[in-house]
């Protein structure tokens, strides 16, 4: 299985890059994990609406670059979203279980940057995974997507970590 994460923004804090790259490690040995971070937009403070969607406009274009035509038959994109579905860790895993025996071969996961996602990423969305009604950093969220990503597969395989 290959595994591409699409990030908007970059990671400062050296503790969010060890724990990802401690996850990126993990996930190395059940499948092709690649990140991939594309520049966020400066948001200036009290922006207006129109303002906030050419921000959105310009971070979507980046990220299109990297995201697999629809109707590509082994590619599966999943973004994350607030409004989008709440999976528990089990239906996570049976659900990337489920893609790879039906032949997707390519999962996409999108993080948004401080806005979240322009809605063409959001429209090209197979599928909208949110983890809580809450909102968290985007470097945050990368971590617990990886984290997530690695317990589904410890699950599918009937590994030990998984409580």
């Amino acid at each position: 299985m290959k595994i591409d994460i699409l990030t908007v923004g970059k990671i400062k804090e050296a503790f969010y890059r060890d724990a990802i790259a401690e996850y990126s490690k993990r996930l190395g040995r059940y499948c092709s994990l690649n990140i991939v971070e594309v520049t966020d937009e400066k948001t200036p403070d009290n922006c207006s609406d129109v303002e906030k969607d050419k921000i959105l406009q310009k971070e979507a274009e980046r990220l299109m670059k990297y995201i697999p035509e629809a109707g590509t038959p082994d590619a599966y994109v999943i973004t994350l979203e607030i409004n989008g579905k709440k999976l528990s860790s089990e239906k996570l895993a049976d659900k990337i279980k489920d893609l790879s025996v039906n032949g997707k071969s390519h999962l996409v996961f999108i993080i948004g940057g401080s806005l979240g996602l322009h809605n063409s990423i959001s429209q090209r969305s197979d599928f909208k995974l949110s983890f809580s009604d809450m909102t968290f950093p985007h470097q945050l969220m990368r971590v617990i997507l990886l984290e997530q990503i690695y317990r589904s597969y410890r699950i599918i395989n009937n590994e030990p970590y998984h409580k």
